[in-house]
Parts: C-alpha cells; structure tokens; sequence
C-alpha cells in the first residue's frame, strides 16, 4: 500500500531521521494578528488594560496550545495508522501466503479426486466386466456340466442296453446326482427328480451274478485239457460211488485180524495174503487188458491224436463264447452255446469220470441262470437333461 508522505518538524527534537516513516505535519497555523502598537506617547500598562487585548492575547495563547495538542493528535494519528498500515501489510502479505497454499493443496487435492475418480471408473469397468466373465463362466460352466452329465448317461444307457451292466448305470446316475447337488441351483431339480426315478428302476431289478457265473465258466475252460476223452489210450476208471467206497473201507478195517496168533499160523497167514494180493493184482491186469463198453457215437473212439487238440479247442471257443453272451446279457447266443458244449461233452468225452462229471455239474448250473431280464432304460433322465439345455 502507498504511504503518506511525512514531514519532519523542524522544531520537534524526537523527529524520525530521514526516510523513515513519520506522521503528517499539519500545516502551520497563522500567528495571530496582534494589534497595532499603540501610538507614540501612550503608556504600555494602558495598552495592556484595555478589554480588546487581553482578548487577543487569550486567543493567542488558547490557538497556540490548540496548535500545539492538535500537531501533538496529529502526529499520534499519523503514527498509529502507520502501524496498522504495516501490520495490515503483514496481514495482508500472510493472508495472501494463505491463499497461495490453499490454491496450491486445492489444485493438488484436484488432481488427486481426478486420480482417484478415474480409478473408480477404472474399478467399476473392471468390477463389470468381472461380473460378465463370472456370468459367462457360470453359464458356460453349467452348459459344460450338463455336457458332461449327458454323455455319461447316455454312454451308461447304451452300456445298460447291451450288456446289462447295472452297477455301471448305477455308479453314472450317482455321480450325474452328485454333480448337480454341488451346484446346487434350483433349476436343477427336475434333471435330480428324473436321475432318482431312473436309479429306483435300476435298483428294483433282481440281480444277475454275471461275475460268478463267468468265474464257474473260467473254471470249466481251465478244466477243458485235463479232461479225459474217450479216444484216450488208456481209458480212465469209472468213479465209485462215494457211499460204496465208504462200506468197503470200513468192512476192510472191520476184517482185518487181530495180531495174537502164534508164529505159525502168523507165517500162514502172511502166506494167504501174499497169495490174495498177487492174485488181485493179476485179475485187475486181466480186466485191464479187454474191457467192453456201449459208446452211442462210434466216430468218437477213432479219433486222431491231431484232432483231438483242435476238439478240445473248439470247446474252449464254445464256453469262451458263452462267456461273452453272458456278459453281453445275450441269453439266446448263451444257452446255445452251452448246449453244444454240453453235447460235445458227452459226445466226445468220457462222462463216466469224476473230473467230467464236476464240469457238467458246473455247466448246469450255469445254464439254470436266467438272464431274461428286461432293462430299462435312461430315458427320463436323458429327456430331462437335453430339455433343460434346449431352452433359451
């Protein structure tokens, strides 16, 4: 701010030096007039009595010391709004400052809301496209599961068709229901309904032991070389009954005589035993040597060597196929080719011995199993499935 111009009194000691601040000087007051001297030869106590100069000399006085209070006002005047001119100036300078800073932080907190505004539309692009992919990955997440849960029942219905396979039909129609549970949604619902009803079908149906039954057919192929034929050189004793076999051992060990003979009729004896012994011996070479049997089939007992190998074979191929229709849950193809098995058997084999009567005892029961069970099949689940990705 500008400052007023001060002089400096002349007559004031205290003055301020030159160029420094100082208050106005008010502009010098006019002495007052005095009156004219008094003409010549008249007395000064007479000038002094009269009214009209004491008057004057009052109003001196009295201008003069309001001169001097009004300079001295003045001057205190001057001083003080120079002080508050220079404090105003420092206020002015800090309050400027002030606002200088602020301008400053306003722009910086500017820039700083214009960084933070972009970033929230930054996070508020990047949050809606997070939820797009979720959408998308969700969507397509369902569309891949249901892909999934589709191929595996319709591989299981197949299965379920053609070979029977219930456990592997069973253990799909879980795993379809555990997949849609972890999902948990309830459009889901339906598709559960429809695997729950298939999986009550599945398990209400009588069960087949086909592993048991393909082990017994194992069994009877492995027994298929030891088996005796009736082309065989040496023909194998017929089995004797178990209860006969029985008697004849315990009658032996009933006859048997007790050792409290004397030596002689000891020496006797073990005579007589040798004698039986060697005489059972040669009557059981003689019935060796000729034997006659009844064979239905006279071409079984010409038989070459060679043929023999490719019959018994062909025999394994026979059960070997039956095991196959057994697992396809093919019953006509199954029972056709144990029924030839079973001819070949008695055609061509000696059923007369154990090892081939155990393998046609085998082979019945086999044959009594029925396979004749009608499958169902998976379409609810199927239907369910493929209706719900058939919609928009």
């Amino acid at each position: 701010m500008n400052e007023l111009p001060t002089v400096s009194h002349p007559a004031d000691p205290g003055a301020p030096a030159s160029g420094a601040a100082s208050p106005p000087v008010a502009p010098p007051v006019a002495p007052p007039v005095s009156p004219p001297p008094p003409a010549a030869g008249t007395p000064l106590g007479t000038v002094l009595k009269r009214p009209m100069t004491i008057a004057v000399i009052t109003l001196a006085v009295l201008l003069a010391a309001q001169s001097i209070s009004t300079n001295r006002q003045i001057r205190h005047l001057r001083e003080e709004m120079a002080r508050r001119l220079q404090t105003s100036d420092a206020t002015t300078t800090q309050a400027s400052q002030l606002v200088r800073a602020t301008q400053d932080a306003t722009r910086e907190l500017q820039v700083k809301v214009g960084v933070l505004e972009g970033r929230q539309q930054e996070a508020q692009a990047q949050q809606l496209a997070l939820e797009q992919l979720y959408n998308d990955m969700s969507k397509n997440r369902d569309e891949w599961a249901l892909a999934e849960i589709e191929q595996v029942l319709s591989t299981a219905s197949q299965q379920l068709q053609l070979a029977g396979n219930v456990p592997g039909a069973l253990i799909a129609l879980q795993n379809a229901d555990r997949s849609l549970s972890r999902s948990d949604k309830p459009q889901f619902i339906t598709i559960r309904r429809a695997i729950a009803r298939d999986t009550e079908k599945l398990k209400a149906l009588p069960s087949v032991d086909s592993v048991g039954l393909a082990v017994r057919l194992d069994n009877v192929i492995a027994q298929v070389d030891a088996l005796p034929m009736l082309a065989d050189a040496t023909p194998t004793l017929p089995a004797a009954p178990a209860r006969k076999a029985a008697t004849r051992r315990k009658g032996a060990v009933e006859a048997a005589p007790a050792p409290t003979e004397p030596a002689a009729d000891t020496v006797l004896g073990r005579m007589q035993g040798a004698w039986s012994s060697w005489t059972g011996e040669m009557w059981t070479d003689v019935r060796q040597l000729l034997r006659v049997r009844t064979v239905e089939h006279p071409e079984a007992m010409m038989l070459a060597p060679e043929h023999v190998y490719f019959l018994r074979e062909n025999l394994k191929l026979r059960l070997l196929n039956a095991r196959m229709a057994l697992l396809s849950r093919n019953e006509a193809a199954f029972r056709a080719d144990l029924l030839a098995a079973q001819e070949q058997l008695v055609r061509y084999f000696d059923t007369r011995a154990s090892q081939t009567q155990r393998v046609q005892a085998l082979l019945r029961q086999v044959q009594g199993s029925n396979l004749a069970i009608e499958m169902p099949t998976l379409a609810d689940s199927l239907n369910a499935v493929r209706n719900y990705k058939a919609k928009p």
